[in-house]
């Protein structure tokens, strides 16, 4: 099982983030991922992993850095996503489409999508930052 890695460290800016996305997509498909995971499972999770480290965890400052790990292989994906922030209790992002609320607010879908378009979710927080760990069998 040989392992396609790379690793790229982002200034919080949301504007870097599709070229990373559009690499882990390539990475995905040259492992034999199937189209659905490449055209929504990945791009959505990644964007919304990214846009969350870069927005909420750094917020939004522009020299706080994002780390971005991935590992593909012909099994699995898996995405580190570091921040330089306090992080957060993934327990407590519970958010759902059946919530009062759900159309009204201004964030928690995007952990919500991850949690469905992700075969696992976690996170922990570190003594100088935080990082989500996805992860996606290939289909």
């Amino acid at each position: 099982m040989s392992a396609d890695a790379r690793r790229w460290v982002l200034p919080s800016d949301v504007h870097r983030i599709a070229p990373v996305v559009d690499e882990v997509v390539a990475m995905c498909r040259d492992a034999g991922f199937s189209p659905r995971q490449c055209r929504l499972n990945v791009p959505v999770a990644i964007t919304e992993a990214l846009a969350n480290a870069m927005l909420r965890g750094n917020a939004n400052i522009d020299v706080r850095q994002v780390t971005v790990v991935v590992e593909v292989t012909t099994d699995r994906l898996v995405v580190d996503v570091a921040d330089e922030g306090e992080g957060f209790d993934l327990a407590c992002a519970e958010r759902t489409p059946d919530d009062e609320d759900w159309l009204e607010r201004e964030d928690g879908r995007g952990i919500f999508l991850m949690r469905q378009l992700m075969d696992h979710v976690e996170n922990r927080c570190l003594d100088a930052g935080h990082v989500l760990r996805l992860v996606l069998h290939r289909a």
